[in-house]
């Protein structure tokens, strides 16, 4: 009676341990016990290779890898050149391995060509150009990527960036032409419009689920499907379309877009740097402010959240205000800097690809930056490969594709890779520990 007495104190002890570490500021996390520390007693540290190899950086790189090369398997089953080989594999087996050698390096060349330098370029902005298409391919990807991310971190699941991204392009494309403002304030009007129209558009599921307990996948979604239809609607409208020429609106005016950064040989505009100053905000609101601290808290365990006296609803609703304004920003690097106008396709399927961004990233801010750096690169070497080799350019979706496949599942990519497994408590081998109890 007396130990079952003296075991429930020790557990009501450690469930309160686990609280007060949950509710303590981030200042006070990482001292013996925290999540920095060691968390077994008689635990080993793990040696800095040991720590690499179980880490979640080379998990995403080696996913990548992993991905690249199923993606030769595919290159070199679709050339035709390769499949015409096959026919007499076994008489002259040769002549596939040095077709599919030849189909697969063709395109992964031209891939690279595409996305990083051009060294076949006439002038020297030929050749940087490539480049520069990835950063504008990506901004939209970490913009919105980073609004999927800050939703993980706090257990939210928001499939809705891509009306998020159409409500943003609307308002802000709308302040874009129908204002005449100053050249620098009216494009940081219409960027924070942008910005507003994503926030609101999300911050519906929020409230919802923070009132209701509605489900944000189900609510986000149908959302979705209420932006794709309220753009056509909006298209039509006068103001919108004043000449009833097509499904486009006006152009914006010119005080209104992203100045470019490296002149008129290139489409780089500002709206990049805005992508580096929203990675280095949503690290910051994560990782030093009290705002981020309690996400992370709710997201961890809402119920302990709750205990330790925090609004999870609030948290809730701020969380999808902060990723909808991510997303209105996406949708600001769209009509703001490439398109310069509202069209019904000015979403793409930008919202739905940052899903897949943010589980590259880790939900991490930086590894967010670098994961949409990493598909917008993809996607403007994807259609060189395609003029160029002929290649579809469908292999690109089933790369991504195979990427969140292989991100969702990391004992797979660790059972090939042979990569320890980083759950489980590292014990030093029995020769070091005898030499160091020696």
């Amino acid at each position: 009676m007396s130990d079952q007495h003296h075991a429930s104190q020790s557990q009501g002890s450690d469930a309160g341990a686990e609280q007060a570490v949950a509710a303590a500021p981030p200042s006070q996390i990482g001292v013996e016990g925290g999540p920095t520390g060691p968390t077994h007693r008689g635990q080993d540290k793990p040696p800095v290779l040991h720590q690499i190899l179980s880490g979640s950086a080379l998990l995403s790189f080696l996913a990548i890898v992993l991905a690249l090369l199923i993606g030769a398997l595919l290159i070199a089953f679709a050339d035709e050149a390769t499949r015409s080989a096959s026919g007499y594999f076994f008489s002259r087996p040769g002549d596939t391995f040095a077709a599919a050698w030849g189909a697969i390096t063709d395109a992964y060349v031209a891939m690279f060509r595409g996305a990083i330098f051009d060294w076949r370029g006439s002038s020297m902005a030929a050749m940087l150009r490539p480049i520069t298409e990835s950063m504008v391919y990506s901004v939209p990807l970490i913009l919105a990527g980073l609004g999927i991310a800050v939703g993980f971190r706090a257990g939210l699941f928001n499939i809705g960036a891509q009306g998020q991204i159409i409500l943003g392009a609307i308002v802000a494309s709308w302040l874009g032409f129908a204002f005449d403002l100053p050249p620098v304030i009216h494009l940081l009007v219409a960027v924070v419009g942008g910005a507003i129209g994503g926030a609101v558009w999300a911050g519906i599921p929020g409230v919802l689920k923070a009132r209701f307990g509605a489900n944000e996948v189900i609510v986000t979604i149908m959302l979705n499907y209420i932006a794709v239809y309220l753009i056509s609607y909006v298209l039509k409208l006068p103001t919108f379309n004043p000449g009833r020429t097509g499904q486009r609106s006006p152009v914006v005016s010119s005080d209104a877009v992203y100045p470019l950064l490296l002149g008129s040989s290139f489409r780089l505009h500002l709206g990049f740097l805005v992508a580096i100053a929203a990675a280095a905000f949503v690290w910051w609101l994560m990782e030093r402010s009290t705002i981020g601290f309690q996400l992370r808290a709710v997201g961890a365990n809402p119920a302990a959240a709750r205990t330790a006296g925090m609004s999870v609803g609030r948290i809730t609703v701020i969380t999808m205000l902060i990723a909808g304004a991510l997303a209105g920003l996406a949708a600001t690097a769209q009509v703001l800097g490439t398109e310069r106008s509202l069209t019904a396709g000015v979403a793409a399927t930008y919202g739905f690809d940052a899903i897949t961004v943010a589980l590259l990233g880790r939900s991490k801010p930086w590894g967010t930056f670098f994961a949409g750096l990493l598909f917008g690169a993809l996607k403007a070497g994807g259609m060189f490969m395609q003029s160029v080799t002929s290649t579809p350019i469908d292999i690109i979706l089933v790369l991504q594709a195979i990427i969140v496949l292989l991100i969702a599942a990391p004992p797979l990519v660790r059972s090939v890779f042979r990569l320890p497994d980083p759950t489980k408590p590292y014990r030093a081998p029995a020769r070091r520990t005898k030499e160091a109890q020696a």
